[in-house]
């Protein structure tokens, strides 16, 4: 089992929900964010939120509905990539190997109690994994803002 650390959001945030609202980050750089809407809608508002920013979507995979395809069933699970070459590219620029995180990714799922989570790569682990400046990982730190403004009431 993975042991998770409990990381407090923004206080903005808390207040929305009203109630101390978490975010979770696991060992392994993946931030969790609870959502107050099924995995369709969270998405669906983070296409939305990216979408008005001008950051592109490139794609949406919907992992559930594929197994449901060749007659396998899994809780919800959605992926959606987007990103904005201009922040991109000198990530890339600087570590090649920053292409096998980039684009950005969140991915929304339903664990078994029925809770909905936004889980994507904390900038700051994708930071170490790649050796990147402080000044580069400015430029994918804003997954944060967009994760928690589509899991918002």
């Amino acid at each position: 089992m993975v042991q998770r650390m409990i990381v407090p959001l923004a206080a903005g945030l808390t207040m929305l929900l009203g109630a101390p609202a978490i975010a979770e980050e696991r060992a392994a750089g993946i931030v969790d964010v609870a959502s107050h809407h099924s995995v369709s809608q969270s998405l669906d508002r983070l296409e939305s939120i990216v979408k008005a920013k001008a950051i592109i979507v490139f794609a949406r995979i919907d992992h559930s509905g594929e197994a449901a395809k060749v007659g396998l069933s899994m809780r919800p699970a959605v992926l959606l990539i987007f990103g904005n070459p201009k922040a991109g590219t000198p990530l890339m620029k600087a570590s090649p190997s920053m292409a096998l995180d980039l684009p950005l990714k969140v991915l929304a799922w339903e664990d078994e109690k029925g809770r909905v989570w936004l889980s994507y790569n904390s900038p700051t682990y994708l930071q170490k994994r790649h050796g990147l400046g402080e000044e580069l990982v400015k430029n994918i730190a804003g997954i944060r803002s967009l994760v928690e403004r589509a899991a918002a009431p």
